[in-house]
């Protein structure tokens, strides 16, 4: 049985298009400090989790006959139609070093229609804008790699990711923490079997991808339907972020009561966004629906119920 908590107030988004935008919200008591950038790789004060949608792009792909349409195309041919993410301020115990992670926003970057390289400018300005711990699912095997092909093509810088952090602790590194692809860290880096992010969701509790799946983007994006691709995106990435905090309560990083509370503050932002954006509802309440069986909380499940 669902619990009903009180909404939080209504929170700005920050926008891809505005790298000025504060990160929205009211911080808590708990007490700030930072960690050595050694240990979590760039300082970061933000997660960004982020995902991507795609369409194959034909001018660079090769000839059917040298590269059959049923493969999936290499990350440089995808052109990138959608980048949503779910950002969330980082709270640190200043006596612990635990983390707790407050949902800001959840939104696709630009508008709907916004070209390529528009798309990718406005993300590398976001990007840039703050100090991030970049989270995704399979991103080192995809996304990333996919977002910095397609910059080249356009031509455009993407200087804050390959210069800050150092050797050990950038966002190129698999190990040091600046980026975490949540996908390769459950596998333990690919010591054993790679989650699908449904198979992820199921983990967890929560609702996955609705019916919806990356095949059917470039058909959607061929009837006109690029505001039902970047819904599609932000789920992914509200699950992702889901699965990000149970695997760091897994880790040690973030407490019972944190972990709780960043679950419950993204629910509460879906409630309160529910009414603009009829998606984040829908999920919302196929999240509801599945709590009988796997909660979503940690903490005194019997009673909460999820």
């Amino acid at each position: 049985m669902h619990q009903t908590r009180s909404p939080s107030p209504r929170l700005r988004l920050p926008s891809m298009s505005d790298a000025s935008a504060p990160a929205a919200g009211a911080r808590s008591a708990v007490r700030h400090d930072r960690r050595p950038a050694a240990e979590t790789g760039v300082d970061a004060d933000a997660l960004l989790v982020v995902d991507i949608e795609t369409v194959p792009d034909e001018t660079l792909m090769p000839p059917p006959e040298v590269w059959a349409r049923d493969r999936f195309p290499k990350c440089a041919w995808h052109a990138v139609v959608a980048v949503s993410f779910v950002q969330a301020e980082i709270l640190r115990d200043g006596d612990t070093g635990l983390e707790e992670y407050r949902v800001t926003a959840c939104r696709s970057g630009g508008e709907a229609g916004w070209d390529e390289a528009r798309i990718l400018r406005g993300f590398w300005r976001h990007f840039a804008s703050g100090r991030f711990r970049l989270v995704t699912w399979n991103g080192r095997g995809f996304d990333m790699p996919t977002l910095l092909h397609r910059t080249m093509l356009h031509g455009i810088s993407a200087e804050a990711w390959f210069r800050r952090g150092t050797r050990w602790s950038s966002y190129g590194n698999r190990y040091g923490g600046a980026h975490v692809d949540v996908m390769d860290e459950m596998s333990g880096f690919g010591c054993a079997s790679r989650l699908t992010l449904e198979e992820a969701a199921a983990l967890v509790g929560m609702p996955g991808k609705l019916g919806e799946h990356g095949s059917l983007v470039a058909d959607m994006v061929a009837a006109g339907q690029i505001e039902r691709v970047r819904a599609y995106c932000e789920t992914d990435t509200m699950t992702t972020f889901g699965i990000y905090v149970r695997h760091a309560y897994l880790a040690g990083r973030t407490d019972a009561a944190a972990h709780d509370r960043a679950i419950a503050g993204l629910q509460d932002y879906l409630e309160l966004e529910r009414t603009r954006r009829p998606h984040l509802g829908a999920y919302l309440d196929a999240w509801r629906r599945l709590s009988d069986t796997r909660p979503a909380f940690v903490v005194d499940r019997d009673r909460r119920g999820g």
